[in-house]
């Protein structure tokens, strides 16, 4: 038979994920003399994690700054939850790796740092890495990427969105694995109730017999009979926890059809564990027995890793 963890017929995504791409170009040179024609570099990476509603940070350069109202858009439309931190980088160099000073670059720098060192006769000169590096902003700041940028956020949110969906997958798996062991834990508990009360039921109908100093062969008193099987019924409502384990079958029903749904379940997801943990709780406080209380811990432990995957799940 096919396996139900399987059946994720709709994407679960995580809330967690990492994407980055960059794009090479080449530009044309700045000045005659220049005999290496730049070759410009736009980087872009994404990475997000858990958060309970869209937390959005850009930290781009100043000359990309006009981007950040389209980026915040896509964004907004593909991403629903988590803390998404775009980062956006360029470099423009020459082929050979190195920027190249044209000759009307050197020139201003040294009618600048003739302007300087008339002011200030003890200012340092330039050095040849001051130039390049110079020459490197230079060349940086002149590129226009209007026609590069969106098309790359485009390609790295894709990837991002991929990332998240592998994610979550895993995470659908393991949360399904996880309700299986629940359900199993469900079904040792359901027999033991009825053989607790017909046990504790035997030991009232005891007391009473040796409270009365009666020998194995008398007969009880109807009256005495009456009070020891309604102790017997009061124990048995005092420890039944038929309820608790419906409910816990109506929940594994429910987040296995949200994650085999897909979609935004996170929250959703996360208030069903909340009342997976409550359950286990009361099925714990009920126990009149070692092994039933050994399952309610089991249950707990399992709910517990359970809770720590729905946080990771938009």
């Amino acid at each position: 038979a096919r396996s139900q963890f399987q059946n994720i017929v709709m994407p679960v995504y995580s809330m967690t994920g990492y994407a980055s791409a960059q794009h090479s170009t080449a530009s044309v040179a700045h000045d005659s003399d220049s005999r290496n024609p730049p070759s410009g570099q736009l980087g872009l990476e994404i990475r997000s994690v858990n958060s309970r509603f869209l937390d959005l940070t850009f930290k781009l350069p100043e000359d990309l700054r006009q981007f950040e109202p389209a980026l915040r858009d896509l964004l907004i439309a593909r991403l629903k939850r988590g803390k998404v931190e775009v980062r956006a980088s360029f470099d423009t160099s020459p082929a050979g790796g190195v920027p190249e000073p044209t000759a009307r670059l050197l020139q201003r720098l040294n009618s600048v740092q003739d302007q300087v060192k008339s002011w200030l006769p003890q200012a340092t000169p330039l050095s040849v890495a001051d130039v390049i590096r110079l020459c490197a902003t230079d060349q940086n700041g002149s590129r226009d990427w209007s026609a590069e940028f969106m098309p790359l956020a485009e390609q790295v949110v894709a990837s991002l969105l991929g990332a998240r969906a592998r994610e979550g997958e895993r995470l659908g798996t393991m949360l399904l694995q996880h309700i299986a062991q629940l359900r199993k834990l469900a079904e040792l508990a359901t027999p033991l109730v009825p053989q607790l009360v017909a046990q504790q039921r035997q030991r009232f109908l005891d007391r009473w017999k040796e409270a009365m100093a009666l020998t194995d062969g008398a007969t009880l008193p109807e009256a005495a009979q009456d009070r020891a099987l309604s102790e017997a019924t009061a124990f048995a409502i005092r420890i039944d926890v038929a309820e608790e384990i419906t409910r816990l079958a109506s929940h594994f029903d429910e987040i296995e059809r949200l994650i085999t749904k897909g979609g935004e379940i996170g929250k959703r997801l996360d208030f069903l564990i909340q009342e997976l943990h409550r359950e286990a709780n009361t099925l714990g406080s009920k126990s009149a027995a070692l092994e039933l209380t050994r399952i309610s811990v089991d249950m707990k432990v399992l709910i517990e890793q359970m809770r720590e995957q729905v946080q990771n799940i938009e």
